[in-house]
């Protein structure tokens, strides 16, 4: 009898052991190292003991210089200004990228006329379609950190907002002399302004032309009340501020499973194939997937780390950098599946958008791959944030032993960027 219960309990234990076997066989050569198209599922991510370099601490502190920058400006206690009998208004556009510019100027404008700022609405990316501004961002906080600087109001008078509405267009980087020479003598004969920031390629080409004089001499220089505004009262709403912070957390969690960061790739698609059609500066301007993948390889990236494409969706083009990148991310494979529906995520929303600009302000790392607004405005908020941590691959390095410092964005390794004027 003694016999029998040894040789049950030996079986057993030679079960288990090729139970075990079985286990690790499968873990290793079987269970995936990403989740293609679908919500991040943690226990089917194959962990590596390496991953992506640590870029602050293998280029001696190269950005720590700038984690104890200050704001500049100072927040008046009460408005000294007599208020002037007149409104201004504005619409958001749906890229939020624009929002930073937009709303800045409104705020100078206003404070330097002594109007009073009626709350925007935004446009939707439909024609036609338009939100207001607390579903995206928060409204008391807005209006609290510029109460003193600015009178903002949600709804004003009928009679304001249905005549003697003067449209007008007012620069980049709006000045108080443009303000006093330009517009002063319309809201003093209007009354009411619908104003629009010129965003427009020539200007934009204008502010980098400011910049490429001033490389020598000064940073270009931002009004302490548009500072104020940008980096003060700017804040998404709760809820939609909750969202940015699970995928950044689920984000950073998948970063930390392979000991490195995260890194935010504005790569879209679309936008690439229209910049690079026809761009016969392809070597120096015009990147695709593929060669964003080589180039993060070629200063130091390693293989599994964590990546997450602007995209709307997966593409069959960012296949080739998948192969390179196996832990690359698009927003539909990391939001919460309770919430893609409600906002929308891969419908082109605003919200979509909205997600976009904010990871690319919180990530790790930030790798720009077209020059617009949106890599101006992604890198002024993380230069508030002290997350400098910006390279570009359009910077000319070496070809055979190219390290990240040699492309830091010139906005950080000169300090080109206005953002620098309104911090200390």
């Amino acid at each position: 009898m003694a016999r029998d219960v040894r040789q049950v309990v030996a079986g057993l234990l030679t079960g288990s052991m090729l139970i075990m076997l079985c286990n690790m066989v499968k873990r290793d050569h079987f269970d995936p190292i990403y989740v293609e198209n679908l919500s991040v599922q943690y226990d089917l991510i194959k962990v590596s003991k390496q991953s992506l370099v640590k870029l602050s601490d293998t280029n001696g502190g190269l950005w720590r210089d700038n984690l104890s920058l200050k704001p500049c400006w100072r927040k008046p206690l009460s408005t000294n200004e007599a208020q002037a009998k007149g409104y201004i208004f504005f619409t958001l556009t749906d890229n939020p990228e624009d929002h930073v510019t937009q709303i800045a100027d409104a705020v100078v404008v206003a404070k330097y006329l002594g109007a009073t700022l009626v709350l925007p609405e935004i446009r939707g990316t439909k024609r036609g379609n338009k939100r207001q501004f607390g579903d995206i961002y928060d409204i008391e906080r807005f209006n609290t950190s510029l109460n003193g600087t600015v009178q903002i109001v949600k709804d004003p008078p009928l009679e304001a907002s249905n005549v003697n509405i003067t449209n007008i267009k007012v620069p980049f980087m709006v000045t108080k002399d443009f303000i006093a020479s330009k517009i002063q003598p319309i809201f003093n004969s209007k009354g009411n302004l619908m104003l629009s920031t010129d965003l427009s390629s020539s200007t934009m080409a204008k502010a980098k032309e400011i910049i490429k004089k001033d490389n020598v001499k000064r940073t270009p220089s931002m009004d302490p009340n548009a500072c104020l505004a940008i980096f003060g009262s700017l804040e998404l709403q709760q809820e939609l501020n909750q969202l940015v912070s699970t995928m950044v957390g689920t984000l950073r969690s998948l970063s930390y499973k392979t000991n490195g960061q995260f890194v935010a790739v504005d790569l879209k698609v679309e936008s690439l194939a229209s910049m690079c059609r026809g761009n016969v500066m392809k070597s120096k301007h015009c990147f695709d997937a593929k060669e964003i993948g080589e180039f993060l390889k070629k200063i130091g990236f390693q293989r599994h780390a964590t990546i997450y494409l602007t995209q709307s969706g997966w593409h069959s083009s960012l296949d080739d950098f998948r192969k390179m990148f196996p832990n690359s991310f698009t927003k539909d494979a990391i939001i919460p599946a309770y919430e893609r529906a409600k906002y929308q995520i891969t419908k082109d929303s605003e919200f979509e958008k909205v997600v976009d600009f904010q990871i690319c302000t919180q990530a790790d790392v930030f790798v720009p791959t077209i020059s617009n607004m949106f890599y101006t405005n992604v890198v002024a908020k993380r230069i508030a944030s002290g997350k400098t941590e910006v390279l570009d691959p359009t910077q000319k390095g070496s070809s055979s032993f190219a390290t990240a410092v040699d492309y830091v964005s010139p906005y950080i390794s000169k300090k080109l960027h206005w953002a620098y004027s309104c911090f200390c």
